[in-house]
């Protein structure tokens, strides 16, 4: 779905949700801020995640990004201010509810794109956030994101989905109408993008060292703007074989 589509289911959720008397505003437009998935349970792990993936936007891509995340509730109207939602967590997500649920379904089948990012060695959370979305999503399974997907060149060539950990070799995610909705990593993207307040990396990155988190952050950077653009680039990549052709 185009972002011009988005923005208007986002106008009629906020004028439904929007008590008398209240004004809810835009904000800053100019800048991409990032929502983080409040619920009943540890929904921040890796605090200075995102912070770090907003510098790394800024720094090497067009997009300015807020040095400060929103943190939300799964339920709030508020969210659909935001085209990217990171979803994190430890263990399973518990149950948030049905206007949660109601309010993700929305979420997803306007535009947004959420990325779930688990940090337990299990990979529980991630396993519970593929069977979340399948309840958001009825009839629809997680499957495997082939590694030819856009997700995977839409600013960097990724050859591996990696993050702190290597868990898994892949992402999961859901489509909803031939766009990627949901992208569910089990391997602590957030552990790799972490730096503390004096600058320094909170946690090592296992097996693959400063390569593995420079590839967590192609792919931070890659689900990004994917969640801006969606399948902009995929067209874009067959520009030179088409001009070619037609020389």
């Amino acid at each position: 779905m185009h972002r011009r589509d988005f923005l208007t289911g986002l106008v009629g959720t906020l004028a439904l949700a929007a008590a008398p008397g209240r004004a809810l505003a835009f904000g800053d437009s100019s800048r991409l801020v990032f929502a983080q998935g409040r619920y009943a349970g540890n929904w921040a792990p890796r605090r200075n995640a995102l912070r770090r993936l907003a510098f790394e936007i800024g720094n090497r891509t067009s997009i300015a990004a807020s040095p400060e995340e929103k943190p939300l509730d799964l339920h709030a109207p508020e969210l659909f201010l935001h085209p990217f939602l990171y979803l994190a967590g430890d263990g399973p997500i518990p149950d948030v509810g049905q206007s949660a649920l109601d309010n993700l379904r929305r979420y997803v089948t306007y535009g947004g794109f959420v990325l779930c990012d688990g940090s337990d060695a299990g990979g529980a959370f991630a396993r519970s956030c593929e069977e979340l979305f399948a309840r958001i999503l009825p009839g629809q399974q997680a499957g495997r994101i082939p590694p030819e997907h856009v997700l995977y060149k839409s600013f960097y060539l990724v050859d591996h989905p990696a993050g702190r950990t290597l868990q898994r070799p892949y992402q999961t995610g859901f489509v909803h109408n031939g766009r990627l909705a949901v992208a569910i990593s089990a391997n602590d993207l957030g552990g790799a993008w972490s730096r503390d307040e004096l600058g320094s990396w909170e946690f090592e990155v296992t097996p693959g060292g400063e390569a593995q988190r420079e590839q967590a952050f192609r792919l931070g950077v890659n689900s990004v703007m994917y969640a801006m653009c969606t399948d902009y680039k995929e067209d874009q990549v067959h520009i030179p074989f088409i001009m070619k052709r037609r020389r």
